[in-house]
């Protein structure tokens, strides 16, 4: 069983930038489909990126697009979240998860088909 451990978080003024990292341990990430996800106070967890295996296909939520960029680092056993040009509504916790089974388009977007989470790391944009 894999654990998860985010990283990166901050505080950080809008249009600035932090990158997160997951760091696996107890399981090689290589092995896995990963994604972030994010959650607001009062509001409902939502869908970030997803990257798959062999990082050769990503999906990204409409609001991060060309903003953020999820990659991966599987010699390292690790995933990484790139947020640039962030926005106050950019602020919530941010969580990695994992999945083995295989996801395409939308169906990466389902938080109950990930397998394993990480606890969350605290994003906060100022304006």
């Amino acid at each position: 069983q894999v654990q998860l451990v985010e990283s990166g978080g901050g505080l950080v003024q809008a249009g600035g930038s932090l990158r997160l990292s997951c760091a696996a341990s107890g399981g090689t990430v290589g092995n896995y489909h990963m994604g972030w996800f994010r959650q607001a106070p009062g509001k409902e967890r939502e869908f970030v990126a997803h990257i798959s295996w062999s990082g050769g296909t990503t999906y990204y939520t409409d609001s991060v697009k060309g903003r953020f960029t999820i990659s991966r680092d599987n010699a390292k056993n690790t995933v990484y979240l790139q947020m640039n040009s962030l926005k106050a509504e950019d602020t919530a916790v941010y969580s990695c998860a994992a999945r083995l089974r295989y996801c395409s388009g939308s169906g990466c977007y389902v938080a109950e088909k990930y397998d394993y989470w990480g606890q969350g790391t605290q994003v906060t944009v100022s304006s």
